[in-house]
Formats: structure tokens, sequence, C-alpha cells
């Protein structure tokens, strides 16, 4: 058995599972398994030189008889003259740090009574030092206070003594009510038959043998059961002993904390599944965002891009009069109700109403969202598979809305032409005017209107003039189609990449990161909970 700090440590693990599960699985699961956390913690912080001994039984069980043999005292009334009190009586071996366990205890100090005060008259017998032994009401009264009190207790207790009567052992009552829901509970359990000197010397052993026969039926087979007689002070000895070695021990109360704690956490496992913990991947969010940018239309807005782009710095870099007709052509992004204007283009245009191209397909969406969720949530526990899903199934309604309004206001750079792109068109037009002028001059000097034109290795500057603006505006013109091409790809990845961080941005607030957060908050609970049933 584990030491203090070890049975603190599981007691800190249920903590943080049922922190973790709160508001994802059943609170009435929940809600007993806080109580069992708090009440260990308030134990662990008393005296651990003490443990606290209940003695539980039925009215006529001889419990008190039992009690009272074990202290020497007769504190609790027997038989007909027990009080009818909803009290536990307390008797106590070494009071030094009892007080606060007591108070925790809830036992009046008029029901308290002390081996080392003046009351005692038997020092000699120090066997059960440090035991705080508890004559519990009957747990059969027909008084609703007597059985709360025995419930209250028994949850208290450090170690249980359930007393039997040979008339009454196979009562259903204690054995459904008390035995087999603390059948997790075994190791600080001890069963005692009283009475036995009513039973034939020849029948005791096999009545002691079916009561262990039904302790087996209850899940508690190895819940030692002691045959007394509290009047006759039959199996005194032996049961003082056996109490007397539990306590040496040292262990009893951590014992029953873990017992606690295990049967606590086997509950909330019950519900909470034994599914291992799993993540959302990247590689998955990228899949979704994937499929969110095809839902989009991202590619198509991505190629228009590239076309407009391609279109556009064909017409800067083109030889001009060739341009000019290429310009009668639309855009490709007019097609999609872009309006580039003078200010950056955005899927919303000037107008601000998205283009019916990438307007983004809700039933696709949905069928993304759907299909992460259902892999994250394969093999789970229904209630963790229902908190994944809560808060990505509820944002679907919005979500395709979200994704559009996140995509009119995104930023294509689709208007922004590269810088080259002028100085060609600036050269471009320096050739065209250096041609046009050429061929002015080339006529002028053909009708003798001007004198004869300079020439160069022979050749009129005139006409260099003209044939050489058009051939270099041919050749840049042919020149600058390779670097549109690759300046277009470029504008276009550069568009499919603001587009997509849009798109991820929105994902991730409504989808990804509420679904991580659930499965940290099952990993946690996981994982608090196997800490917990080491």
């Amino acid at each position: 058995m584990g030491d203090g700090s070890e049975v603190g440590a599981r007691v800190a693990a249920l903590e943080s599972a049922v922190g973790a599960a709160t508001g994802r699985l059943d609170d009435r699961v929940l809600a007993p398994a806080r109580t069992v956390t708090d009440r260990a913690a308030a134990r662990l912080r008393l005296s651990a030189d003490h443990t606290v001994v209940a003695i539980a039984g039925a009215t006529g069980s001889g419990k008190s008889s039992t009690f009272n043999a074990l202290t020497g005292l007769e504190l609790s009334a027997v038989g007909v003259r027990r009080p009818t009190t909803s009290w536990a009586t307390a008797c106590v071996w070494g009071s030094d740090g009892a007080h606060e366990l007591l108070e925790w205890l809830g036992i009046p100090a008029r029901h308290q009574t002390t081996r080392d005060s003046m009351l005692d008259t038997r020092r000699e017998d120090n066997a059960l030092d440090g035991v705080v032994l508890l004559d519990l009401p009957d747990h059969d009264s027909t008084e609703v206070s007597h059985h709360l009190e025995v419930d209250r207790l028994v949850a208290l207790a450090d170690m249980m003594v359930w007393v039997l009567d040979p008339q009454k052992y196979a009562d259903a009552a204690i054995h459904h009510r008390y035995l087999e829901p603390l059948r997790t509970h075994g190791e600080v359990m001890v069963v005692v038959l009283n009475h036995i000197d009513t039973v034939p010397p020849e029948r005791r052993q096999a009545m002691v043998d079916d009561v262990r026969r039904l302790l087996e039926a209850d899940g508690l087979p190895d819940v030692p059961v002691v045959a007394v007689s509290a009047r006759e002070g039959i199996g005194l000895d032996d049961l003082r002993a056996l109490i007397r070695r539990r306590v040496e021990e040292k262990r009893m109360s951590r014992a029953r904390l873990q017992a606690d704690v295990r049967a606590a956490a086997e509950r909330v496992e019950e519900v909470s599944g034994t599914a291992a913990p799993r993540s959302l991947s990247d590689e998955r969010v990228q899949r979704l965002e994937d499929g969110l940018a095809e839902a989009a239309g991202v590619p198509a807005v991505a190629e228009a891009v590239e076309r407009s782009t391609r279109s556009r710095a064909r017409r800067a870099t083109g030889w001009p009069p060739v341009a000019w007709v290429s310009a009668l052509r639309p855009d490709p992004l007019a097609k999609l109700g872009l309006d580039l204007g003078d200010e950056a283009a955005t899927l919303g245009g000037r107008s601000g109403r998205g283009p019916e191209a990438a307007s983004v397909q809700r039933s696709r969406v949905d069928s993304e969202v759907r299909s992460l969720l259902d892999d994250v949530t394969d093999g789970l526990a229904e209630p963790w598979a229902v908190a994944v899903r809560r808060e990505p199934v509820a944002a679907l309604g919005t979500l395709g809305d979200r994704l559009d309004e996140s995509l009119r206001a995104t930023d294509l750079g689709a208007s922004r032409l590269p810088g080259w792109v002028q100085l060609v068109r600036v050269l471009q037009w320096l050739l065209l005017l250096a041609a046009v002028g050429g061929g002015v001059w080339a006529l002028l000097d053909a009708t003798g209107t001007v004198e004869d034109g300079p020439e160069v290795a022979g050749i009129s500057v005139p006409l260099l003039l003209l044939g050489g603006g058009v051939l270099l505006g041919l050749v840049l013109w042919l020149v600058s189609a390779g670097l549109v091409r690759g300046a277009a790809r470029r504008q276009a990845e550069r568009a499919e990449v603001r587009l997509r961080e849009s798109i991820a941005a929105v994902s991730s607030e409504l989808v990804v990161t509420p679904v991580r957060t659930e499965l940290a908050a099952y990993e946690t609970c996981h994982r608090g909970l196997a800490t917990a049933l080491r």
C-alpha cells in the first residue's frame, strides 16, 4: 500500500479527472466522486496516528455489547436500555491529536470517552492505542436519522466492523445496502458473527463458512470472519488482535481512502470509457481546410487571379497595338464579381457581394466537418463523443456565412502588378514612339519634305528607328511572356495562401479549437482515472 503522498496523488488525479469531465459527463456520476475527493483531502489533513474503527450492525446483533467488551467500559446501552439517539458513541485510545478528527467525524463531546482520561481504570490495556472506536446507531432502525448517521460515518471510517447475528446474518438489508456496494473495500472490513455461544459447537464452523459464502457472493471473498460472544468473551481476543494488527500497520486510513478513490474512479470510468486518448493532427486539420477551400471555390479564384494577372501583365508588356485588342476581352476576375478599380481586389468586390462562383457550398462544408468529427470520436464513449461534436455541430449553421464573410474581406492582391511590368510598359511605349517617329520621318524623307536623314552603316536613321522600334518591341514582348507566366503563378499562389489563411482562422475558431479542447479534456480525465485506479 502506498504512503500518504501516493494517496494524495491519487486523490489529486481523481479530482483532475472529475474537473475535466465536468459539463461533459453526467453530474450524477461526478458528484459522488467530488464528495470522495473532498472527504479524502480532509482526512489526509487530519491525524494519521489514529485509526477510526466503526462498529455497525442491526438491532439485536450485539453490536453495542461488542463495543463495550472491546472498550472494557459500559459506554453504550444495550438491549432495551439502548437510548433512541441518532448519535454514535466514540472511545479513543490516545487523545493527542484526536480532537480535530472527532470534530471532523461530528461526534459530540458528550458522546466521547478517552481511555487515557480519568474514567479509565484499565490503563494497562494499550492494545488498541491509536484507535477511535465508534459504536454506530442501528442501521435497520425505523428512525431515519439513525441510518442516515450510519451512512455518514460508514463513509468516514477507516475500518468497518460489521456485527451479524446468527439468526439474521443472511438478512438482505445489510448485504444489499452496505456489504455488496462496498465490495471494493474488503481490505478495510471485518465481519463479526456475534452470539456464537447460542450456536451448538458442532454447527459453529458451518455457520462461519456460510457467512463466508455470502460474503463471496457480495464480492468480498477475503474479508475476515471472526466468531465471538460479547457476553461470554469468546473470540474477543482474536478480534482485538486483528484490530491491533491493522492499527499497528498504520495503513487503514490510507487503504480506506484508496478504496474510496478507486471505487469512485471505477464509476466514472464506466461512463467515461477506456478508449485511448487521441489528438487532432495537423495533417487532419489540413485535410479539413483543403475540403473547405474546395467548398469555397478557392482553386477557382486562384486560377482567375492567375489568368487576370497574366492578362493584365501581357497588356502592359505587350506590343501596344496588339495589347489594345486584348484589352477588349473581359477580365477573368470580373466573371467572379470582382472590380479591381484602384483598390485591392477582394472576393466581395466594390459591391461587397460575394461572387456566385466563390460562394461556400454549405453541404460540402457540413460534410467536411462531420467527417472530421467522425474520425476523432471513433471509439469514444457516447458522452465524450457528444461533447466533442457539440460546438462544431452547433456552429454549422453559421460556419458557411463566416467563411463567406472572411473570404470577401481577404485582399487577394490581384490589382498589383510587379514593378518590372511597369518598367517594360514604359519601354514599350518609348519603342512605339521611336517606331512611329521613325516612320513619320522616313515618310517625310521619301516625299522630299525634309532633307535626307543621316545614315548609320548605310541605313538611314528614320528606318532604323522604325524597324528597331517595332522589332525590339516584339522581342521585348516575347521575352516578357515567360516572366509574365511566372509572375501570374506567384500572384495566384499568394492569393490562395491568403484565402486559405482566412479559412484556417474561421475553421480554427469554430471547429479545430473546440475539438482540441474537448480531446484535451478527455486526455486529462483518462490520465487522471488511470492514476486513481493504479
